[in-house]
């Protein structure tokens, strides 16, 4: 059976508009399931296990951008270390991703903020639509961080697709759920990057714009799924 998964995250929340965090992230990371990606998984952990971790460390971008939670007191060589190991994977792994970045609305209420959101990630599917026609079976993998968004989701698949399923996930078990936060955490970093608001710690990690630019934002973006 042909089987396409997408493996999504998020970056924000529904609470009100807060000017420190003005956007609503969604990747979505797409994989033929028949494009097999064990070798680039056997290549992460690898890496993993050489800067001293096990295989079912989780890399969680954004802690380990701010040096928060269980990153606290590693270094920044290490810490970019396993930014760029996952950020490899992403890039030699058979796979494309979609991300939506909703830019919050001062006052707007959370059904207006669910409303754009499923408008706009309902067009997608509907666009390509004959891509996922093109699988047997369509399975949408989640961790149920936010039931908002769990809850857009479950409506887009049940109606825009004849067929799907859905798997709730954690992270150390799959490394492209890791994967879609890593993407989410850098196109927030391209929003930040077009606007001069990229902070103290991100600028250590990645030592300057020009690079970040250059050896992260520019090489991702061509993962981007093209619309038919």
């Amino acid at each position: 059976m042909s089987c396409l998964s997408i493996f999504v995250d998020e970056s924000g929340d529904f609470g009100p508009y807060n000017p420190k965090s003005p956007y609503y992230i969604v990747t979505l990371i797409i994989h033929d399931q028949s494009k097999n990606i064990s070798k680039q998984v056997q290549s992460l952990n690898d890496k993993i296990q050489s800067l001293g971790f096990n295989n079912d460390f989780v890399i969680h971008t954004a802690p380990l951008i701010r040096r928060e939670e269980i990153f606290a007191n590693e270094s920044p060589n290490k810490r970019r270390s396993l930014f760029i190991s996952l950020f490899f994977f992403v890039l030699k792994s058979p796979i494309s991703y979609k991300t939506f970045v909703f830019e919050k609305r001062q006052g707007e209420a959370t059904l207006a903020l669910e409303g754009r959101m499923a408008r706009e990630m309902s067009l997608f599917i509907r666009h390509n639509l004959q891509f996922f026609q093109n699988f047997e079976d369509v399975v949408l993998y989640y961790d149920n961080g936010q039931h908002e968004l769990n809850r857009i989701l479950n409506y887009i698949l049940s109606t825009e697709l004849s067929t799907y399923s859905l798997r709730k996930v954690l992270p150390k078990d799959y490394k492209l759920f890791q994967a879609a936060d890593l993407i989410c955490t850098l196109e927030l970093l391209a929003q930040k990057y077009e606007y001069g608001e990229l902070s103290k710690s991100e600028q250590i990690l990645f030592h300057n714009k020009r690079e970040l630019r250059k050896t992260f934002l520019h090489p991702i973006q061509k993962k981007r799924f093209i619309s038919s």
